[in-house]
């Protein structure tokens, strides 16, 4: 009975596991959004329902344990295979969303979900072949089953953890897979020589050897062939890729869709959003100069390409530079040249670390866009609110976000929340991109004074010529305010929903095809 209730404990372990991680293993190709959430969770507790039913029915004809842990056997050896089936599906898929080719996209993200079914299906009989085999009179049968399912309980929530944040990060999601493929595999053995004596594992030894040769060939694949690729990585939170062409350098993160930073050794202008983050500050009232700013936070450091150039601009300033991910700190520090004395890398959610700071900034920039999505609790009225209370008298803040040629409901909501904050909101588009920076000032601002102070910074020879060229690039692309309409709060904030919207609108316009 103590051995049941260990292999409850264990398959419920594992059946969250693999949830968990099947999220890091799709991640890469498709993304880490509530779209693929609510498909792999959805679909994963389809899986179990129907485990539940098949595993009730066997039960009742098949009420011995070794057939249960026969099945426990299969369901671990199938986990195994995940990883290994899933590279000839999930290369197309990489190709397929560096090309658009929505078709192969989709093909290739189902098969994935698919490729879950037998697995989970086979794990899900086992908390109901366990409930029959426990029953021993009808008295005892709802306290059975409350223990089996407490069992089970308390494994999956071990398994939720677990992987996410012990394994992944230290040995990878595909031998995260291989690891409890092993482990269940093994409690299937030991139950199989309690029940029917160590000769019936015989037939299903051959799975281990062959288990372990996938693992030794899955781990050590790339996950991506992408061409110029010189490093790739995971972590609790992304995976993470480093691209390299004529000395440029350019940070990935997951399906691959937006550069998150970029460096060069010789260059710190890009053409890019990072350096129209360095404008906020100039559309105070002029004489307005860059002596004038003294401390900077950056939600979103990512690789540091702003705090890069921010220090070109602004001198050595004290820069404070939020990013969720320490993996990404670690390769901008690696890869990226992010290693200025004057920048203070804080590993931890942007908007804890700066609701918590006892610092004021004269100029707090966000770049946590992560294409097409931005994550919701950085859009909301008490979010700017809190942005305001940290800022010095003229300080002043900067947001990335994104909008297609036609849509720009996700601009005109950002922009209308940020009026319910700020007396002055500003938007500028950025050029041959799909980004818009919305900028916001603690004191009533206008365009004229960014126009006087680009003037009188243009004769000053001591003005960093990169602040020139953007100041002059977001002139030339100014945007009129939207008017205030749709406000995010903590309460109700639909971003995905927009930026979901915005996607179906640009595609089914035909603005995929204008791409390619």
């Amino acid at each position: 009975m103590r051995y049941l209730f260990f292999t409850v404990f264990m398959s419920g372990m594992t059946t969250l596991a693999v949830e968990m991680s099947a999220s890091h293993l799709m991640g890469p190709y498709f993304g880490d959004n509530r779209l693929v959430w609510a498909s792999i969770i959805g679909l994963i507790l389809v899986y179990l329902t129907i485990g539940y039913l098949l595993g009730g029915k066997l039960a009742d004809r098949y009420p011995y344990p070794q057939y249960m842990y026969r099945i426990l056997a299969w369901g671990a050896f199938s986990i195994g295979i995940i990883p290994f089936a899933a590279a000839p599906i999930l290369t197309p898929a990489a190709n397929a969303f560096d090309q658009l080719q929505l078709g192969i996209l989709f093909a290739s993200f189902v098969s994935m979900l698919i490729l879950f079914s037998i697995p989970l299906t086979l794990l899900g009989t086992i908390s109901p072949y366990a409930i029959r085999l426990a029953i021993q009179d009808k008295e005892s049968s709802g306290s059975i089953a409350g223990k089996i399912y407490a069992v089970s309980t308390l494994g999956s929530f071990l398994g939720t953890f677990l992987p996410t944040l012990v394994l992944i990060p230290f040995i990878g999601t595909r031998a995260t897979f291989f690891l409890f493929s092993f482990l269940l595999l093994l409690v299937a053995f030991g139950g199989l020589a309690q029940t029917s004596g160590v000769r019936s594992i015989l037939p299903l030894l051959w799975m281990a050897p062959l288990l372990a040769l996938f693992a030794l060939y899955a781990v050590r694949m790339p996950y991506k062939n992408t061409q110029n690729q010189i490093y790739e990585t995971e972590s609790s939170y992304n995976y993470i890729q480093v691209l390299e062409k004529d000395q440029r350098r350019y940070l990935r993160l997951n399906e691959g869709q937006g550069v998150h930073s970029e460096y060069h050794p010789q260059q710190i202008g890009f053409q890019g959003p990072w350096e129209q983050f360095l404008v906020a500050p100039f559309f105070n009232k002029p004489p307005f100069t860059p002596q004038q700013v003294k401390r900077i936070a950056i939600i979103g450091l990512a690789g540091g390409t702003i705090a890069r150039q921010a220090t070109a601009v602004f001198g050595e300033i004290p820069i404070d530079g939020y990013e969720l991910d320490a993996k990404i700190i670690e390769v901008g520090k690696q890869y990226f040249g992010m290693t200025q004395p004057n920048l203070n890398p804080i590993a931890e959610d942007g908007r804890w670390g700066i609701t918590h700071n006892p610092h004021h900034y004269d100029f707090i920039a966000v770049d946590a866009y992560r294409p097409p999505y931005i994550p919701w609790h950085l859009t909301t009225r008490e979010f700017f609110q809190t942005l305001s209370e940290r800022l010095t008298e003229n300080g002043t803040i900067a947001i990335n976000v994104g909008h297609a040629p036609q849509d720009r409901r996700l601009i005109d909501a950002l922009a209308g929340t940020m009026q319910t904050v700020f007396p002055s909101v500003h938007v500028m588009d950025v050029p041959n991109t799909f980004n818009a920076i919305v900028y916001a000032t603690k004191q009533p601002t206008s365009w004229i004074y960014l126009y006087q102070n680009y003037l009188i910074l243009s004769k000053d020879k001591q003005t960093h010529p990169l602040l020139i060229e953007a100041m002059g690039i977001t002139i030339l692309n100014q945007q009129p305010t939207p008017s205030q309409q749709l406000v995010f709060t903590d309460d109700k904030a639909p971003v995905e929903w927009l930026t979901h919207s915005l996607i179906l609108h640009f595609m089914l316009s035909g603005g995929l095809n204008e791409l390619q």
